[in-house]
C-alpha cells in the first residue's frame, strides 16, 4: 500500500516562505512524477507544480519564479519551496504521484498567508 504524507503547512504572513515535504512510503518517487497541487474552497485541485522522473519540471503560471519543485528519493520525499507568498496562495496542498496506472494522494496540509 502506498501511502503519501505532506506536512510543512502553516499559517504565514504574506511574503514569507514556507516549506512543504511530501514523503512516500514506498520508493515510488524515482520510479514515477510527483506533483503537487492546491484546492481552495468552492474550488477544483489544481496543478501547482510537477516534476518528472528525470527532474524536469513545469509549474503553474502563477507560482513560476517563486515556487520550486524537488526530490531526494534516498528519502522517499519531494519537497516544494514556496518563497513571496500571496494571500493567493492560501489553500490545501496535496501531492499526488501516478505509478503502475493508480493514482496516490496525500491528505493534504494547510497553507494559510496572511495580508
Amino acid at each position: 500500500q502506498v501511502q503519501l504524507v505532506e506536512s510543512g503547512g502553516g499559517l504565514v504572513q504574506a511574503g514569507g516562505s514556507l516549506r512543504l515535504s511530501c514523503v512516500a512510503s514506498v520508493s515510488i518517487f524515482k520510479l514515477a512524477p510527483v506533483a503537487w497541487y492546491r484546492r481552495t474552497p468552492g474550488k477544483q485541485r489544481d496543478l501547482v507544480a510537477r516534476i518528472t522522473t528525470s527532474g524536469s519540471t513545469n509549474y503553474a503560471d502563477s507560482v513560476k519564479g517563486r515556487f520550486t519543485i524537488s526530490r531526494d528519493n534516498t528519502k522517499n520525499t519531494v519537497y516544494l519551496q514556496m518563497n513571496s507568498l500571496k494571500p493567493e496562495d492560501t489553500a490545501v496542498y496535496y501531492c499526488a504521484s501516478t505509478w503502475l496506472g493508480n493514482d496516490y494522494w496525500g491528505q493534504g496540509t494547510q497553507v494559510t498567508v496572511s495580508s
